[in-house]
């Protein structure tokens, strides 16, 4: 198979399950199962603790052992596996654990599929960006899909949804899929593979880490409380969908042309820019408390986030070896996707409950401190 077609096909379909998850999660615990939004995001909050150390230390320890195709189907099965466990319970400590536990086996999928697009890009003859917009219009699908169905059945239909989109993932894992990632490591390869204490000792990755943590980790009550605030602002379940696209078409519009755009930026200059439209963002969100105000700040989600994470995957791309990214994605999936998010979903729940708009004006305390780092960090550390 084609690899930029293959890369296009499996950010598609993973995406179309992640439009369920990251949007909606917290919504359902509160409003399918009865949780409070404090009980639904200590839930949260600690299946981020446990998504981040999966992803930094399960996740990269089996991609010593299997292939990395194997790898994805493992998840996969899990992930699809524990879903069943939330078909029959309903009070918090049952979905405390059960949340655990999924949140330890299906968000690694994301480094999973990330590692696969570093690697083939390594190869010469991927578009990072090209297939990586195919990840943004299953999210796009996803979520409406998820708008209308909930509009028709409830909040109940955002678990089967969630099945259904790892069905697809499992059914495309037994496609033909690029020889390299068919490849199990050796003894060899085990044995002389870099452990992950050699990303340390590039001197400006922990830099760039730290700003993709801040950045990542701002998002956190956008995220969890997004959808929550929308329906605060009286806005239908239908058009909720809708309007949480509006970013991911933005995020679209820029993957599709990124190699092009800003194929001579550096990291760090890619980086500041994401902060500067980060702070505004959020800036915005909590002094407009509209949903015309909120619906144009969702245009932003292109700088705030899109931008952040490619300049993370262009850096790691041109400065790490094959061994490494792996363990390079397991770092940044769980501290800049995970814990930091975890973390600022407990704070922004704290905000939340003050006013709404906090929670997002809270988010700041990131992305000022960003800006700052790049700024006085770019010419010694040259990313």
């Amino acid at each position: 198979m084609n690899n930029q077609r293959w890369l296009s096909q499996n950010f598609f379909v993973f995406f179309l399950t992640w439009g369920v998850f990251l949007p909606y999660w917290t919504g359902w615990l509160v409003q399918a199962k009865g949780l409070s939004v404090a009980e639904a995001s200590l839930i949260m909050g600690f299946g981020l603790l446990v998504r981040g150390a999966s992803t930094l230390f399960a996740f990269p320890l089996i991609s010593r052992y299997w292939s990395s195709q194997k790898v994805i189907l493992i998840l996969t099965v899990s992930s699809l596996a524990t879903t069943l466990l939330y078909l029959p319970i309903s009070s918090f400590h049952t979905l405390f654990v059960v949340t655990i536990l999924f949140s330890a086996v299906f968000p690694a999928l994301l480094p999973a599929v990330e590692s696969t697009a570093s690697t083939l890009v390594q190869q010469g003859d991927v578009n990072y960006g090209k297939s990586r917009s195919y990840g943004s219009l299953g999210f796009v699908i996803s979520v409406f899909i998820v708008s209308v169905v909930t509009g028709y059945y409830g909040e109940q239909a955002i678990l089967w949804s969630m099945m259904v989109g790892l069905c697809f993932i499992l059914f495309i894992s037994f496609l033909p899929t690029p020889a390299v990632l068919l490849v199990k490591p050796t003894v060899r390869e085990r044995k002389e593979s870099p452990t992950m204490r050699s990303l340390w000792q590039i001197k400006s990755f922990p830099i760039i880490l730290l700003v993709v943590v801040l950045l990542q980790g701002s998002h956190a009550s956008y995220y969890n409380y997004g959808y929550i605030y929308l329906q605060n602002l009286h806005v239908n379940n239908y058009y909720i969908g809708l309007i949480f696209n509006i970013a991911v078409i933005f995020e679209i519009l820029y993957f599709t042309k990124a190699d092009h755009l800003f194929k001579k930026w550096k990291p760090s200059s890619l980086l500041l820019l994401a902060a500067a439209g980060s702070t505004l963002r959020w800036i915005l969100v909590f002094l407009f408390p509209n949903v015309w105000v909120f619906m144009f700040s969702q245009s932003l989600h292109a700088l705030s986030f899109g931008i952040a994470h490619y300049a993370f995957i262009l850096y790691i791309t041109k400065n790490l070896t094959k061994q490494q990214i792996p363990s390079a994605q397991g770092v940044y999936s769980a501290f800049a996707l995970s814990l930091s998010t975890a973390v600022l979903t407990l704070v922004g729940g704290f905000l939340y409950e003050i006013s709404p708009g906090l929670a997002f004006l809270g988010m700041i305390v990131c992305t000022v401190p960003a800006m700052l780092l790049i700024v006085g960090t770019r010419k010694r550390y040259d990313y």
